[in-house]
Parts: C-alpha cells; sequence; structure tokens
C-alpha cells in the first residue's frame, strides 16, 4: 500500500504530535505500507504567528496537488488541520479521492487561550474540516465521546504507541550527572511551554525537592523570569531525554486540555508515576484495576497527587506503559485507513 500521509507538525518541531507521526511512519515502513509524508519544510513556508518554533506551509495548494497527483497513493491520511491539511482535502474532493483524518490537539481550546476565539467558532470549522473524512482517528474515548457531542461524525477510536525500548525500564530514579546538586525529589514537566499546557499550575505548586522543565514554547522567556529556581533544560535528544524521564521521581502533568499525552506514556515506560488532573487524557492513559489508578495519581490536588507517586512501585508503571506497545497501535491505524478510489466522500 502507498500511503500519503500529509502533516503541518513535522522535524524540527518539537511535540507530542510530531513524535507519534515519526514512530508511526517508522513502524508503518517495517510492513507492507509504503509511507510518503508531506510536511510544511518541502513547501515555501513561515513561523506560526504567536506560536515559535511551529513552521507553516505558505499557499502550498498546487504543489502539493501536483506531488499527490504524481505519486498516485492507495489511501491518504491528513494528520493535522493545517494548510497543508487544507490543501490535501481540498483536492481529495476535487479529485473524489476518500481520505482519513485524525484529531490530535483540541485547538480550539488554544485559539480561546491564545486568542480569545469562543470554543463554538473553533469547533465549528474543525467539525467543517473533517465533515467529508471517511474516518476520523482519535485517541481516547473521551475525547470521541466529545466530539460526538458537538456533531462530529465517523469517529474512529485510536490510541497512540511508545518506544519501549527507547524509553526503558529503572527499577529506581536514575542518578544523572546534569541535575547533581539539586534536592530530590525531582518533579519533571515535558512539553511544550505553551498556553494550553497549564504549565503554571506545575510551577506553583509548594513541593519539596526540586522541578524540572523540559521544553520550549512562546511562555518560556517570561515564566523562566517568573520561576528562576526551576531547572530549565530546554529541548533535548530523545536518548537524553528518556534517561531525565529515567532520572524523575514523579512526572507531573498539569494540562487540562489533551486529546492523548503522550509524555505520560514515556514517563510511564521510564519506571515515573504520574500526577495528573482527572481529565480527558490522563482518565485514558492511566490504568484503572480494583478502583486503582494504575502508573500513577489522578486528583485536583495536583501536591497531593504528586506525594501520594513517591509511594507507588515503579514496576507497575512500566506494566501499565506496556499496554500502549506499538504493533497493536500501527495495526488499528491501518484498519482504519481507505483506499482512495471509494466512492467519494460528501461534504465540503
Amino acid at each position: 500500500m502507498k500511503l500519503a500521509l500529509i502533516t503541518d507538525a513535522w522535524h524540527p518541531q518539537v511535540n507530542g504530535v510530531v513524535t507519534t507521526l515519526h514512530e508511526l511512519v517508522q513502524a508503518l515502513s517495517m510492513g507492507d505500507v509504503e509511507v510518503t509524508v508531506i510536511h510544511p519544510g518541502q513547501f515555501r513556508n513561515r513561523p506560526c504567528p504567536g506560536y515559535a518554533g511551529i513552521d507553516l506551509a505558505v499557499r502550498p495548494y498546487k504543489a502539493l496537488a501536483k506531488v499527490l497527483d504524481t505519486l498516485q497513493p492507495d489511501a491518504v491520511h491528513i494528520a493535522t488541520e493545517g494548510p497543508l491539511g487544507w490543501a490535501a482535502r481540498k483536492h481529495c474532493l476535487k479529485k473524489g479521492w476518500q481520505f482519513t483524518t485524525a484529531f490530535h490537539t483540541k485547538f480550539p481550546e488554544i485559539l480561546k487561550a491564545a486568542l480569545r476565539v469562543p470554543l463554538f467558532l473553533g469547533y465549528g470549522l474543525f467539525r467543517h474540516f473533517h465533515r467529508p473524512s471517511s474516518g476520523v482517528m482519535v485517541p481516547t474515548q473521551g475525547v470521541l465521546n466529545m466530539l460526538k457531542s458537538r456533531g462530529f461524525q465517523s469517529l474512529k477510536p485510536w490510541t497512540h504507541g511508545v518506544d519501549l525500548d527507547l524509553f526503558d525500564h529503572h527499577a529506581e530514579p536514575l542518578d544523572m550527572p546534569e541535575l547533581e546538586g539539586f534536592p530530590r525529589p525531582y518533579a519533571l514537566f515535558v512539553g511544550r511551554v505553551s498556553y494550553e499546557k497549564n504549565i503554571d499550575a506545575f510551577l506553583d505548586l509548594k513541593l519539596d525537592g526540586t522541578r524540572i522543565v523540559c521544553g520550549v514554547g512562546p511562555l518560556e522567556a517570561q515564566l523562566k523570569a517568573r520561576y528562576p529556581n526551576v531547572v530549565w533544560m530546554g529541548v533535548l535528544p530523545r536518548q537524553q531525554l528518556a534517561k531525565v524521564y529515567a532520572a524523575a521521581d514523579v512526572f507531573v502533568f498539569p494540562s487540562r486540555n489533551e486529546t492523548f499525552g503522550l509524555v505520560m506514556l514515556e514517563a510511564m515506560a521510564c519506571g515515573t508515576p504520574v500526577a495528573a488532573y482527572p481529565v480527558d487524557g490522563p482518565l485514558q492513559v492511566l490504568g484503572h484495576t480494583e478502583g486503582q489508578t494504575m502508573g500513577g495519581v489522578l486528583s485536583e490536588d495536583l501536591a497531593e497527587a504528586f506525594r501520594q507517586c513517591l509511594t507507588l512501585p515503579r514496576a507497575e508503571c512500566r506494566q501499565r506503559a506496556e499496554a500502549f506497545a506499538w504493533p497493536k497501535t500501527v495495526e488499528l491505524f491501518v484498519s482504519h485507513l481507505v483506499p482512495v478510489s471509494g466512492a467519494a466522500s460528501t461534504g465540503g
């Protein structure tokens, strides 16, 4: 199968969507799927206003249409709702091609936080974008239910995977020379330092030990000035990041607007428990057995969740992460793809 995967999120961007798609492409290439990734780096592009580190293609329709017509893919998957996503959608509708899409990020919430765009307008635009899709892949049942309540159709449950070899298990928190001298316990945040991550809820916690942030984003400069006692590590190579996860005593996930939260899986794979709010994303990523959360602690009191996490067995965190191995994720993704030559979808 020749698959065209169109995404506005790709390297050198650093975020969960890029990580998920990169690992998906690697896993697909090991099977019978020949993947061609179409991304902003192949087009004239410019930085996204107000969101440093994300470049977007500028008027890409003609060039993208030529790429797709030359490729003649068996299936098309549009992973994001940016300029490339809209251009691919337009061309597929023009050609009568079926395609699938994905809902990776709650951009309506980001638009509300950054630009005060009302949620109903954001979701109305996204509902229009996904309407002609033959299958909208959604990472959790909670997000699927939310989108269904907002009038989205053709929703397909999917999930994300984690590299269990890269993020290997450590029975005890790893010692790192870079963190020598900082008092334990280590509370870690990994992600974009941006509006939707609710990172202030982490930085304002009254905790013993040391708070560590790995990531960059539009709020980075002002937060560094406000929180000088936090260890700011920036963006790290994946191998180095895996060591930081393993060194942490607790991973704190303060976001309330995630569709999934891959960083939680990466932390748990290393044996590091997760402290998070009981909202979509954490509710689905952390397991539940006999009334107990597996892999971390969910609470409206993040400081209390952090303290409880310090007593959790790291082996149970790893066990929960193992439920998200890539082979199952890839199999489900492929099962949702549709041939371009099927009956054309309706809507525009």
